[in-house]
């Protein structure tokens, strides 16, 4: 971070830090490098502090990428890797603490604490000038202190890179921070090795303070780097000060007992913005990032835009069928760059034509109701006048059937016509009317204990109550009901027969059937019914084998 940027806190440690390193050149006291360990202290609590910010900022790119992995997903990749070449430069300098003071003081010092940490207050050769600089320096100037400057110009160069010249402030924080220039010697007649002017003739505790120091660098520049790589998560997306209500349907009519399909949401829109839309063809072309970019033809037309942000397209068709049409949409997002998106739809162009359709049938039946969907495509049915022949037609709907019309039809064998006209825009339109053939309903079969044929258990038989009429697989739940029968057995040759007069088994027909035994047969004969039409029928005869 640049000076500039300096906390209270950081300024403090700086300027400690300054004064004890010239404290140290003038061969001051002891009791002036035991300060160095109360600023090594405060580095360290100043890198775990770095630590932990640049904890939740990784854990913020890991939401992020959650919940939109195209969008933020690149930007996490590039984080992680400032991660990782930041834990690597961090871990090296602190391999070189462990390894300085376990050549002055051996592998048991004291100063030596799990997971490769240092405890400070316990190093006991604090003024030690010999070996941080065999280490660091070397005889033949050769030591490690010129990898460190090679990786921490190495990780500079990198967090440099990653930048991408896009934010001039971090870049240079990062090069202020990570600087490895040659300094000023103290008489100031020229410079002085990098490595020597910081490790030269220094006390251990010295160095291993100025190593800490490094290491709050490093995590500083890797905190200016991750700044900049979340805001570019958002860097390209636009900003919107208009919502409007929005609602997206497949058709403009739907009939009934059909889907209406509709799809409602807010579009978002930046009346600030320079937007543009083109109607008409348009070409494709790749940009260097692989994003597609379109481009209208110059025989496109733009669009007019609205104070809301909304292009309006209108046209008139000049023929029916199939109608495409589509174009693109330019505009300038926050980043400064030019970024457009296409757009294709289709619609249908059809004559005014009439639709009329039965619901659970291809017939109209005498004596019931018959549904009826009758619309015309584009016209509201309030506008419908319906009218038919060999019967009555009118709005209404038969039991739980689709339809907003039920029909009547008077005489079977004679074809009813429906006639259908609109009022389309003030003027009344017929359309060529739809025949329909008339039917008589089919004769339901009767069912005794929901059987009408085959062996049936005593008990069975015995425990039933009521005789019925079913009209199976037929389009309509129509109720018939049974209005008299006669229940017929062989009791020893002679043949004895009961009658009901309603669905219902009298006494003396329970009884029969109670006296019956295994293998004697029920018969219930001349069995007849009434249905919705009001005509009576007479039904097959019931024949039952007692087992």
């Amino acid at each position: 971070m640049s000076k500039g940027k300096e906390t209270p806190r950081q300024k403090m440690i700086g300027m400690m830090y300054l004064i004890l390193t010239a404290m140290l050149a003038l061969n001051v006291s002891k009791e002036a490098v035991e300060a160095f360990k109360k600023v090594d202290l405060s580095l360290t609590k100043t890198t775990a502090n770095y630590i932990k910010k640049n904890d939740i900022t990784y854990a913020t790119f890991d939401a992020a990428t959650k919940e939109n992995p195209e969008k933020a997903g690149p930007w996490k990749t590039k984080a992680y890797d400032v991660k990782g070449r930041a834990d690597e430069l961090y871990n090296y300098i602190q391999d070189l603490k462990v390894e300085i003071i376990t050549t002055a003081e051996g592998p048991d010092s004291e100063a030596l604490l799990p997971d490769n940490q240092i405890d400070i207050n316990k190093v006991k050769k604090i003024d030690e000038n010999n070996i941080p600089s065999e280490i660091l320096i070397g005889a033949n100037q050769a030591g490690k202190g010129n990898d460190l400057k090679a990786q921490i110009e190495d990780f500079r160069s990198f967090l440099v890179e990653t930048l991408e010249g896009k934010d001039f402030s971090a870049e240079r924080s990062i090069l202020d921070i990570l600087n490895t220039d040659d300094p000023q010697n103290l008489e100031g007649t020229g410079t002085e090795n990098w490595v020597n002017a910081n490790f030269q003739t220094m006390p251990l505790v010295a160095v291993i303070t100025i190593l800490s120091k490094m290491q709050v660098d490093v995590r500083n520049a890797e905190t200016d780097a991750l700044n900049f790589l979340y805001t570019q998560i958002d860097a390209g997306s636009f900003r919107f000060n208009n919502i409007i209500p929005t609602v997206l349907t497949n058709t403009s009519y739907v009939m009934q007992g059909n889907e209406y399909e509709a799809k409602v949401f807010v579009a978002a829109t930046d009346t600030t913005q320079d937007l543009e839309i083109f109607v008409g063809p348009y070409t494709t072309k790749t940009n260097p990032d692989g994003t597609p970019l379109y481009e209208p033809s110059s025989s496109a037309t733009k669009l007019p835009i609205d104070r809301s942000g909304v292009g309006i397209y209108r046209v008139r068709p000049g023929s029916v069928g199939e109608k495409s049409w589509g174009g693109v949409i330019r505009m300038k997002a926050p980043d400064g760059s030019i970024r457009t998106f296409n757009f294709d739809q289709k619609y249908s162009v059809g004559m005014p034509n009439v639709v009329v359709s039965p619901t659970a049938m291809n017939v109209l039946y005498q004596g019931i109701q018959n549904p009826l969907d009758i619309s015309v495509p584009g016209v509201g049915s309030d506008k419908l006048t319906v009218r038919m022949t060999n019967g009555d037609i009118k709005r209404g709907k038969y039991k739980d059937y689709r339809g907003d019309y039920v029909a009547q039809p008077r005489t079977v064998g004679q074809n009813a016509q429906i006639i259908v006209s609109a009022n389309i825009d003030g003027k009344v339109q017929s359309f060529p009317a739809v025949e329909f053939r008339v039917r008589r309903l089919p004769d339901p079969e009767a069912r005794f204990a929901n059987m009408k044929e085959g062996n049936v258990l005593k008990s069975v038989a015995a425990a039933q109550q009521v005789v019925t009429a079913v009209l199976e697989n037929f389009e309509f739940d129509l109720t018939y009901t049974v209005t008299g029968f006669t229940v017929s057995i062989n009791d020893k040759g002679y043949e004895i027969t009961a009658e009901s007069s309603n669905n219902r088994l009298t006494d003396k027909q329970k009884g029969m059937i109670a006296n019956l035994r295994t293998g004697q047969k029920l018969i219930i004969e001349k069995i007849k019914a009434v249905g919705p039409d009001g005509r009576t029928r007479d039904l097959n005869p019931i024949i039952l084998k007692i087992n």
